[in-house]
C-alpha cells in the first residue's frame, strides 16, 4: 500500500473536486423518488437500478470496476453481504468518509441491500497491475506478509482469511487483489486510526494495529502488483477456518 495513514484523509482541495462529481451524479440518484415520466434516450429512468446506482460509478466506474484516479477501489462482483455491510457502516458512521455517508444518509436497509446485489452481479474483466516501483525486499516482505503472515508478532496471513487466491470467502470477506495501492494503503491506515470499523470482534482493527508503516507500504505494494487470474471468484462459505473470530461474519 501506500504511505499509508497519510492516506487516511483526503485533502479540502481533493474533497471539493470529489463532492462536486459526486452531487452532479446524484441528481439521477435523487431522479429515483420522482413520479416515472417518458425519459429521452440516453437518460436514465428514474425510479431503476441504473439511477440508483449512478452516484456510485461516478467514483467507483461503470458497473463498479474502480475509478481511473487509483483510489477508488472496485465494486464488481464483491461479496453481496461485504458491499451491504459497508454501505451500513458507511451510513451509520462506522466507516468516515464524507461524500459516502452523505449520499446514503437515510436511506433504507433494503435499498442498500438492493445496491449491493447490483454489484456483486456485475462481472467485468480487471485491468492488467501497475507494479508497485519498490525495492525487491518491500516486494518479498508483502508477498511473505499476505501469503504466510509473522507467526513471531501473532500475525496471521491474509490468505488465512481471504483465501489461498485471495480471492475472498463468502459471505462476507473480499477479494484483495485488482485494488488500487493507495486504497489498500488508506484502509488498513484508517482501521489502524479508527477510521474504519467493523461489528465486534473487529479482527482486522487488531491485524492493523500490529501492523508497521512499512509492513503496511509493503502490503500495498505487493498485493497491488498481483495479476488476478480469472475466474477470481469467493471461496464457499466455510471453506476456511478463521485464525480469529471476527464479527462481520457473524452480521446478517
Amino acid at each position: 500500500m501506500l504511505a499509508l495513514i497519510s492516506f487516511c484523509s483526503v485533502s479540502l482541495p481533493r474533497f471539493g473536486a470529489i463532492f462536486r462529481v459526486m452531487m452532479t451524479a446524484v441528481v439521477a440518484f435523487m431522479a429515483t423518488s420522482a413520479v416515472a415520466q417518458p425519459a429521452p434516450p440516453g437518460t436514465l429512468r428514474p425510479d431503476t437500478i441504473a439511477a440508483r446506482v449512478a452516484a456510485c460509478t461516478a467514483c467507483h466506474g461503470a458497473q463498479g470496476r474502480a475509478g481511473t484516479d487509483g483510489y477508488y477501489p472496485r465494486l464488481a462482483g464483491k461479496p453481496q453481504d461485504y458491499l451491504y455491510h459497508q454501505l451500513l457502516n458507511f451510513r451509520d458512521d462506522r466507516r468516515q468518509y464524507r461524500p459516502m455517508a452523505h449520499l446514503l444518509a437515510g436511506l433504507p436497509d433494503d435499498y442498500l441491500r438492493e445496491m449491493a446485489a447490483y454489484f456483486s452481479e456485475q462481472h467485468v474483466p480487471y485491468p492488467p497491475p501497475v507494479r508497485a516501483e519498490v525495492s525487491s525486499a518491500t516486494m518479498e516482505a508483502g508477498r511473505t506478509l499476505a501469503l504466510h503472515g509473522d507467526a513471531a508478532r501473532g500475525l496471521p496471513a491474509c490468505a488465512a482469511c481471504h483465501g489461498a487466491a485471495l480471492s475472498g470467502v463468502m459471505p462476507a470477506i473480499p477479494g484483495l487483489l485488482g485494488l488500487p495501492r493507495d486504497y489498500i494503503g488508506s484502509q488498513i491506515g484508517s482501521w489502524k486510526n479508527g477510521l474504519r470499523r467493523a461489528a465486534a470482534p473487529d479482527c482486522m482493527a487488531d491485524i492493523a494495529d500490529t501492523l508497521t508503516p512499512t509492513d503496511i507500504g509493503a502490503l500495498a505494494a505487493w498485493l497491488s502488483s498481483q495479476p488476478v487470474v480469472e475466474p477470481y471468484v469467493a471461496e464457499p462459505a466455510g471453506s476456511l477456518r478463521l485464525p480469529a473470530e471476527c464479527g462481520s461474519q457473524a452480521q446478517r
